[in-house]
């Protein structure tokens, strides 16, 4: 087992008084958002908590077996693996702690016996802990994945029992079925449309992706961290946007050039006489965004934390407990928040990733225990992973590895005489990286990997908050 990486007792000796502080202070001096203060605070001592657990029980879960080697160094020892329970067991502890300080007003009003459904909002509570109970489930189907190594296609199912607690509150509560239909279909559709039992169809499957979209692109030092990490701090970027505001902001961008539209501008404000970001003075939506950001801050603290000793070379595996309770981390604030179509937005890598793999996870093309680039021991670089077809593949499969071929997606052996493919690269997002790129390091191969998930989490911004005005009218909330 390698030796942990050294942690400086300053850490916790500058944080955890700034974490406790901002935990305090809303219980001591009344504050417009105190529960976000708390939040914050929480999510510092995620990180404390985090940081020094890991090395701290590492050893344990060695001594009772969860340990692997990592595949893409040489040589090295036995690894702490499944230490995303760790994880998962200090966001979800932190988050109950957190319970009563959303509802500290109800708490301190002088309301201590007799509560009726008028004094306290019972719906939030509802909402909030069927969302830990979802957790509670996705961390307990990963521990035992990580435990049986459940097959892809018996895995791929799982999330959706663990989002049932999601579903029947969202229902309980009159959850809304109906979407907004697209401008150019409205005369074949109308303008709204209600999905009724399709749209829970629906966010069951949202659920499903978000958990196993960040289980398929996984296995390289920090790399399921890193995407989870990006996406929640994106989803924060997109939460604060939609909290008060005491003063107006105007931002005009204008039209580029080879639209050919002089003089106009895009026109963005916020703030001011609606006093609530984005959400236009809707105390509604201040609320659901509060509730991602309750659920998204402890993520980027528990992530933050655990990057110190997974990023390269990785001295604890996050395991598939760690991509379960963060992926439904994900699928509890996209449900509950009423804003999946924008969170979707920021799995853009996760998607094309999905896409791409869907020959392999559906039988069309052989799908071995590991997609991993395979390294190469002359070089300690990567280089890109084959699967070898031990018949020859229908003619559905030919033709869709000669289309991905063609895009540059895939890199095909065939036999010199007959044509016929003997050997294609693992179909994985990484694996095009290195087709396209060449080899690299498992360091730069991640870097580029974040910055691809930066870069699209950039764009979503653009598409929702830009592009989205040409297919929707209205504020677009």
């Amino acid at each position: 087992m390698p030796p942990p990486r050294p942690l400086h007792p300053l850490l916790v000796t500058a944080l955890f008084p700034i974490g406790s502080w901002l935990i305090v202070r809303p219980l001591m001096t009344p504050l417009a958002l105190g529960a976000l203060s708390a939040s914050l605070g929480f999510s510092i001592l995620a990180f404390v908590a985090t940081i020094f657990l890991v090395p701290a029980l590492g050893h344990k879960f060695v001594g009772v077996g969860l340990k692997g080697r990592d595949l893409l160094k040489i040589g090295g020892g036995d690894i702490p693996e499944s230490m995303g329970l760790i994880c998962a067991s200090v966001y979800i502890l932190l988050l109950i702690l957190f319970i009563p300080f959303p509802f500290s007003p109800f708490l301190m009003n002088g309301h201590r016996e007799g509560l009726t459904g008028l004094d306290f909002p019972l719906a939030q509570l509802s909402v909030y802990l069927s969302a830990i109970l979802s957790l509670l489930m996705a961390t307990l189907l990963g521990f035992i994945d990580d435990l049986f190594d459940v097959r892809w296609r018996h895995k791929l199912p799982i999330p959706l029992v663990a989002s049932i607690p999601l579903l029947l509150v969202y229902y309980a509560e009159g959850g809304n079925t109906h979407i907004v239909v697209p401008k150019p279909f409205r005369e074949l559709l109308g303008p709204i449309i209600n999905l009724g039992p399709l749209y829970y169809v629906y966010m069951s499957l949202f659920s499903t992706f978000s958990t196993n979209s960040i289980n398929i692109l996984a296995g390289l030092n920090a790399l399921e961290v890193s995407q989870t990490l990006i996406i929640a701090l994106s989803v924060c970027l997109n939460d604060v946007l939609y909290l008060p505001w005491e003063r107006e902001t105007t931002l005009e961008i204008p039209f580029p050039t080879f639209l050919n539209v002089v003089g106009e501008k895009w026109t963005w404000t916020i703030g001011g006489v609606y006093g609530a970001g984005l959400a236009h003075g809707s105390k509604e939506l201040v609320e659901r965004h509060l509730l991602s950001l309750y659920f998204m801050l402890p993520l980027i603290g528990v992530c933050l934390g655990f990057m110190y000793h997974n990023w390269y070379p990785a001295r604890a595996f996050p395991g598939d407990t760690f991509c379960y309770f963060s992926g439904m981390a994900f699928a509890v604030v996209g449900i509950q928040g009423h804003f999946s179509k924008t969170l979707l937005l920021f799995f853009i890598p996760q998607i094309f990733n999905f896409i791409l793999s869907c020959p392999q996870l559906f039988g069309l093309v052989p799908c071995p225990r590991h997609r991993l680039p395979r390294l190469n021991a002359s070089t300690s670089c990567l280089m890109p992973s084959f699967t070898d077809f031990p018949h020859p593949p229908s003619g559905l499969t030919t033709l869709i590895l000669k289309i991905f071929s063609l895009l540059r997606l895939t890199r095909l052996i065939t036999h010199p005489k007959t044509g016929v493919i003997l050997s294609a690269t693992n179909l994985t997002i990484l694996n095009v990286i290195l087709i396209n790129v060449g080899d690299l390091s498992e360091r730069t191969l991640v870097i580029i990997m974040m910055g691809i998930q930066t870069g699209c989490s950039l764009a979503a911004f653009g598409v929702r908050y830009g592009l989205a005005g040409l297919v929707y009218d209205g504020d677009r909330r």
